[in-house]
């Protein structure tokens, strides 16, 4: 007997939450471990051999999966500027996020939602709602909590990461153009060469050589971002953008337990208040959208 296609699209919907959420767990520890690198090595070379190494053990999959058209992507201009934000948000990211909280970290790096919204409706012709605008107003709020800015004093690695966040968005964008013109995992690796590419022209000033503990944990994080990307990818594929939504800051609970237990630290109060705001406003401007814009829905490395 066939069975009832709504209850198919519900199981369909419940794989592709659970997917996204191990994806996305999976990705904010990657952003721990680049934290843990970042005492001893530059953001510049953890990032470029991070790349190296994805675009490697990526190329294998690339083959068996698609074949020779992956070398030859669709809209190439639009994926080099999306390889060349890639490897700016994900520079300013580790930079910042040596000098603050892991989870306050990754907190403000989810501005960028509220900073696509913007950007969508400049440059894409989206129409947001009154309840999207409420919820761009208070995720900007909850990351203004998080980042707490001072006139006495200047943090420098909130600033790197909120320039993370904006880079991102510009990226995001990138992949909302090349839309369903590109496979995600085609975009992913041609991401990883370009930014490759445009760290090469700076690795050779932060070059320092590897002990065998961080080359392994590099290999370790490149391997961990296939994964990330796979199961991200793939629960895209089975849900609804608006039904996975809610589930994407899932994330910032995986970064405040790595926080906790990586390197000791709680977030204050005003910190535990502006992640609220930016879950729930983030959740606000998904749901509004004519066409959602939530978290990953075109993955990142």
């Amino acid at each position: 007997m066939a069975k009832d296609p709504s209850f198919i699209q519900e199981q369909n919907t419940k794989l592709g939450i659970v997917l996204v959420v191990i994806g996305l767990s999976v990705a904010a520890f990657i952003g721990a471990l680049m934290k843990l690198l970042s005492a001893d090595m530059h953001a510049i070379q953890i990032t470029w051999v991070r790349f190296v190494f994805f675009a490697i053990f990526l190329l294998p999959i690339i083959f068996l999966r698609i074949g020779k058209s992956a070398l030859r992507p669709p809209r190439p201009r639009i994926q080099f500027f999306r390889g060349l934000s890639l490897a700016g948000a994900t520079v300013a990211f580790v930079a910042g996020a040596t000098q603050i909280p892991f989870a306050d970290a990754i907190a403000i790096l989810y501005a960028y939602p509220f900073l696509l919204t913007v950007l969508a409706v400049l440059f894409l012709n989206e129409k947001v709602s009154m309840m999207g605008w409420l919820g761009v107003t208070g995720g900007f709020f909850g990351v203004i909590l998080v980042m707490r800015p001072s006139f006495s004093s200047f943090n420098v690695g909130t600033f790197y990461v909120f320039l993370g966040a904006i880079i991102l968005s510009v990226q995001m964008t990138f992949n909302r153009q090349l839309g369903k013109a590109a496979n995600p995992i085609v975009t992913s690796f041609w991401g990883a060469i370009v930014a490759t590419l445009v760290l090469s022209l700076f690795i050779f000033k932060y070059w320092q050589p590897l002990s065998t503990y961080q080359l392994w944990v590099l290999i370790l994080i490149s391997l961990l971002s296939i994964v990330s990307q796979l199961c991200i990818v793939f629960g895209f594929a089975k849900a609804e953008a608006s039904a996975i939504a809610p589930f994407t800051y899932l994330e910032i609970v995986a970064a405040l337990i790595y926080g906790v237990v990586l390197f000791g630290t709680i977030p204050s109060l005003l910190s535990w208040l502006g992640i609220f705001f930016i879950a729930f406003s983030g959740i606000l401007v998904a749901r509004s959208l004519s066409a959602p814009l939530a978290p990953r829905r075109n993955p990142k490395i």
